[in-house]
């Protein structure tokens, strides 16, 4: 789906950032702008501002910015598109669809109004739920006996279903409503059960069970967990596949969870409703759960929105480690170089609400700690069985290894571990990679032990890579935060007048309206600037966005026109369609404002001639140190007579020398 930004540029005009991010953050007002604790990073004293002349948010301590819609995506973990659809519901407006027909139209409006009426149905009982939990002493026992506060019940929206058949026909007036049956909420029976009047019977799903709401991204309920008070089977009840809710998309309290991913700096991953609640309470309100299914893909997909690291939780028996797997498999096309998947075995007598209630917070916090990273976990998992002292297993082993390889994404971890797995059975890895994929052989460098080094070959580097004195100079390259029109660049893509911002240093401001010619000198095309080699990776193999960290995704996206712009539409491109050839993002380019710089970057690449991965990776750390040096410096400037901003400074420079 293809937004017009005139209507992206309209919808930011309406909105009112402060009341946007003002419903997630307590702000204060402070001179000319709002102030509040960032709700990207744990802090103590405010540096989160918000602007309302300028509509636009700013972190002095990790240096989170953006708009409306960037709050949504950060914040709420939506993609672009969902981010834009929800904003312009909350302002009355409709999201335009010039490449959809007026069936396809009809149907999608269809399933929003079902969609809001369902989750409306649900969030109803819900209510009700939480007011039967009040006056119910058994369900009340059973929480505090598992050591939860009312305050965390609260935070979790716990309550409870009465026992009874038809307790849900007190809250709703119709109980032989359909959207009782469609939400889940309700069963019917089979043919043949009809009751005395002819009619089908109908019957409460949930009954004399702790009520577990399910939250999206939004904070909307999709569904419900219940637990019953007792042992009785089944133990735990789960609302069926719906309309607006699937297990194999949703994480139970990522929704709560949002804040205490950041602080954290991980997400970990229980098999439980009560885990999630029980290690919130306790310290670790980063826990999420998988709603009684396997991880899937979408799952792990949806936690790395949130952050870059992610330690799954499982019990030390065979069940805990047959899960491992399936999460392994799951996170491996995602484990890119800037991201981190651990797993977390926990002693067969206990699971993460018993752990930490007998080792107390520190010392799950250690256990934590210690969790096996995915690349060990890998070869575990395919030498498991194998005896590694004969021929015959080490081979059985690189059979094993090979479909879990071939997940990773390409990059320095995948590599990494093909010298490991040739190291393991004792072959060389390029012998290896010949016998997994021959055509990818021939330009591969080897790096295995088992083979001494400087024999391997050294990968071919780009023909059109130039001397790094060649380089455009880049200072003073990103959208001043206090200049409104070029800040409004780096986020809708519109033409921005030249920047006046008074950066200090060398540094130069060019024209975001029209494309920037190739430089030539004498005839002779000059090396491509340091933005315009990452510009031409990512829409020659769009599949590397997922290689790079979230910083860097908006380190990218906030450069000025015309890169900022592309790199917003292409991460909105890879939301919406996955990855795709430069010939589909071509057609999707039409009457894009940058369209035209974008096909002439494309046309400037030597036939045969790929970019090389290492090189953008490089250009992206140093584009990174370029933007903290010049934060560094604005914040210096108001350090003297700014505490917040004095903090800020010495933050910064920490991680700065860090990195």
């Amino acid at each position: 789906m293809a937004i017009p930004q005139s209507f992206i540029q309209e919808l930011l005009a309406r909105a009112d950032v402060v009341d946007i991010v003002g419903r997630y953050v307590q702000l204060k007002k402070g001179g000319a702008n709002f102030m509040g604790l960032c709700p990207f990073h744990g802090e103590k004293s405010p540096s989160f501002s918000v602007s309302p002349s300028k509509q636009f948010y700013h972190c002095f301590g990790c240096g989170k910015n953006g708009n409306a819609i960037s709050f949504l995506m950060e914040h709420g973990g939506m993609t672009f598109v969902e981010a834009v659809k929800d904003l312009a519901q909350q302002y009355g407006l409709q999201v335009p669809e010039d490449d959809v027909s007026p069936q396809e139209r009809a149907r999608a409006a269809q399933a929003r109004e079902q969609q809001a009426t369902l989750t409306s149905v649900l969030e109803k009982a819900a209510i009700a739920y939480i007011k039967n939990l009040r006056t119910s002493p058994r369900a009340i026992d059973y929480f505090k006996g598992r050591g939860l506060s009312g305050e965390v019940a609260k935070t979790f929206g716990l309550g409870y279903a009465p026992e009874g058949w038809r307790a849900l026909a007190s809250v709703f007036p119709d109980y032989n409503d359909a959207l009782l049956v469609e939400s889940g909420l309700v069963i019917t029976g089979e043919p043949g059960e009809e009751n005395a009047q002819g009619e089908a019977k109908r019957y409460d799903r949930f009954r004399d069970r702790v009520m577990f709401p399910i939250r999206n991204v939004k904070g909307e309920c999709i569904g419900f967990g219940g637990r019953v008070l007792g042992d009785e089977k089944p133990k735990y009840l789960n609302s069926p596949e719906t309309p607006v809710f699937s297990k194999g998309r949703e994480l139970y309290g990522l929704f709560e969870a949002r804040t205490a991913l950041r602080e954290h700096g991980y997400a970990l991953v229980t098999e439980g409703y009560m885990d999630v609640v029980a290690l919130a309470q306790l310290g670790f309100a980063n826990a999420v759960a998988t709603l009684g299914t396997a991880c899937t893909p979408d799952h792990v997909q949806k936690l790395f929105r949130f952050t870059d690291a992610v330690v799954f939780s499982f019990d030390g028996d065979g069940a805990g480690r047959r899960a491992a797997r399936k999460a392994l498999d799951a996170a491996l096309p995602f484990a890119t170089d800037v991201r981190s998947v651990k797993f977390l075995f926990l002693p067969e007598e206990h699971d993460p609400d018993s752990y930490i209630r007998e080792h107390g917070k520190d010392g799950f916090a250690t256990y934590v700690s210690k969790a096996v990273p995915l690349s060990k976990f890998m070869l575990e998992a395919a030498g498991e069985g194998c005896e590694l002292d004969t021929a015959e297993g080490r081979a059985h082993m690189a059979s094993n290894a090979r479909p879990l390889w071939s997940l990773l994404p390409d990059g320095t971890l995948k590599r990494q571990l093909l010298a490991e797995i040739a190291d393991n059975v004792q072959i060389d890895s390029r012998e290896l990679l010949q016998l997994w994929q021959p055509a990818a052989a021939a330009g591969y460098k080897n790096n295995s032990d088992s083979r001494p080094s400087g024999k391997g070959q050294r990968l071919k580097q780009p023909e059109y890579s130039a001397p790094e004195e060649h380089f455009e100079e880049f200072s003073g390259n990103f959208a001043d935060l206090h200049d409104e029109d070029a800040y409004a660049a780096s986020f809708s893509a519109a033409p921005s007048a030249p920047s006046t911002g008074g950066s200090s240093g060398r540094s130069f401001r060019r024209d975001a309206s029209a494309p920037r010619a190739p430089r030539r000198v004498a005839g002779r095309m000059l090396p491509a600037s340091r933005e315009d080699r990452v510009l031409r990776l990512m829409l020659t193999a769009p599949q590397s966005w997922d290689k790079l960290s979230n910083e860097e995704h908006v380190l990218l996206s906030e450069l000025p026109a015309p890169h900022g712009p592309l790199f917003v539409w292409l991460e909105s491109q890879l939301h919406e369609h996955g990855p795709q050839p430069w010939a589909a993002l071509r057609e999707g380019l039409r009457e894009h404002p940058q369209e035209n710089y974008a096909v002439q970057q494309l046309a400037q690449i030597p036939e045969g001639i790929e970019a090389d991965w290492n090189e953008v990776r490089s250009i992206v750390q140093q584009l990174g140190a370029l933007k903290r040096q010049q934060t560094l410096q604005e914040l210096a400037e108001k350090a003297a007579t700014d505490p917040a901003a004095m903090q800020a400074y010495r933050e910064l420079l920490a991680r700065s020398k860090s990195v």
